[in-house]
């Protein structure tokens, strides 16, 4: 897909707001909801989204739910690396097909990396839902 289009009501992350799809739900409020990454790269590969904005990409989002939304993302990622102690943080975000997007709803990925982990590639290899569960956990009791 391009970078411009329609957004679609039914993508797998509008689902998971409406909760018809599960998660494990790291943290949610009024704004935003994160949760693990079903396909994650790395152990504790956390995802961030807007609640209420139907913006595809980050060139989509208006600036009042784009600021609630980097404050979740910086909030989760204090608390990855609380409760994983990594060697370091990758936040990143994919805008069009070209960049590796594959899910139109605006969403940041959360990667802890510790020195000499190799990362999976994107959307490979589906995790065990109890683990994603337990980490979830870990994670959103060091929510602040």
């Amino acid at each position: 897909m391009s970078l411009d289009g329609t957004y679609d009501d039914a993508n797998i992350f509008a689902r998971i707001l409406r909760r018809e799809i599960p998660s494990a739900r790291v943290f949610e409020d009024e704004h935003v909801l994160a949760f693990m990454d079903a396909f994650p790269q790395v152990k504790g590969h956390t995802l961030v989204i807007p609640k209420h904005a139907k913006a595809r990409n980050l060139l989509e989002i208006e600036p009042e739910p784009l600021q609630h939304l980097i404050l979740g993302v910086q909030r989760v990622t204090r608390a990855v690396r609380a409760a994983l102690k990594p060697d370091g943080i990758v936040v990143t975000q994919f805008n069009g097909q070209s960049a590796g997007q594959t899910i139109y709803h605006l969403h940041f990925h959360i990667l802890p990396r510790w020195d000499g982990v190799a990362v999976g590639r994107h959307g490979q290899g589906q995790a065990d839902p109890a683990e994603l569960a337990a980490l979830a956990e870990q994670i959103a009791a060091q929510i602040t």
